[in-house]
C-alpha cells in the first residue's frame, strides 16, 4: 500500500497550485455533485452530530462548503503540499496528513465522511480496508458520501488520470464493497460526466448500520 500511496503524494504535491485553480468553484458548474454534498449535509446535521471529515481534502474548497453548510467539517490529505494549501487558503478550518487506512480520528466519533473522488487512486485490492477505516470512524447512524468515477462493466478499470494512475467502479461493486464494511448504500446518482474520459460521474450515500457498531463491540 506504501508504494502507490508515495507516488501519489508525490504527483499531487507536483499540480497542487493548478489543481487549485482549477477546482476552487468546479461544483459551481457541477449541479449533481453540489447537491448530493448539500444531501449529505442536511443529514449529517439531522444525526444530531455535525462532526465531519473531508476525506482526501486536497486544496480545502469542500470542506470550506461542508463548513458553510452548517458542519463541524475539518480535511484530512495524504499530500503535505496539499494540506498546506488548503491551510493557508482557509485558516479558519482544520487541516491535517493523514493516510485513509490510518485516519487520526477516534472510533464513532463522526457525523458524516465525506470521499469526493479521493478513493480513485486506490488498488481494487486494498480498497476494502479504507471503508472499513471509514465505517471505524463513523458514529451509528453516521453517513458517508463517496463520489467516483463509474463504469457499465462488471470490472474495475484501470486508466491513466491526469496526476497519476486512478480506477473506475461499477457503482454495484462499490455499494457490495460499502456493505461488507457495514455502510448501507441508501441512495446513489450516477450521470454523464462532462469530460472526454466517457466515465460516468457516480455518487453514492450510505449509513452506517447499527449491526457494524454491535459487531464491533463483540
Amino acid at each position: 500500500m506504501a508504494e502507490h500511496q508515495d507516488e501519489t503524494r508525490a504527483a499531487y504535491d507536483g499540480v497542487v497550485e493548478l489543481y487549485a485553480s482549477m477546482f476552487a468553484d468546479r461544483l459551481e458548474t457541477q449541479p449533481f455533485s453540489r447537491n448530493m454534498i448539500g444531501t449529505f449535509a442536511e443529514l449529517v446535521r439531522g444525526t444530531g452530530n455535525p462532526r465531519a471529515a473531508d476525506v482526501g481534502c486536497g486544496p480545502g474548497h469542500l470542506t470550506a462548503m461542508l463548513h458553510d453548510l452548517g458542519l463541524d467539517a475539518f480535511g484530512l490529505d495524504l499530500s503535505p503540499a496539499m494540506v498546506d494549501h488548503a491551510r493557508r487558503a482557509h485558516p479558519a478550518l482544520q487541516f491535517d496528513e493523514a493516510r485513509m487506512e490510518a485516519l487520526p480520528v477516534e472510533d464513532g466519533a463522526l457525523g458524516g465522511v465525506l470521499a469526493h473522488y479521493s478513493m480513485i487512486h486506490t488498488p481494487p485490492g486494498e480498497l476494502p480496508a479504507l471503508l472499513a477505516e471509514q465505517a471505524r470512524v463513523l458514529a451509528p447512524g453516521g453517513l458517508l458520501l463517496v463520489s467516483f468515477f463509474g463504469t457499465e462493466g462488471p470490472e474495475p478499470v484501470r486508466f491513466d488520470h491526469k496526476v497519476t494512475p486512478a480506477y473506475s467502479w461499477p457503482a454495484d461493486r462499490f455499494a457490495e464493497l460499502l456493505a461488507r464494511s457495514g455502510l448501507v448504500t441508501f441512495a446513489r446518482l450516477l450521470h454523464d460526466p462532462a469530460s472526454e474520459r466517457g466515465f460516468l460521474d457516480a455518487h453514492l450515500l450510505a449509513r452506517k448500520s447499527e449491526d457494524t457498531v454491535e459487531a464491533t463491540a463483540q
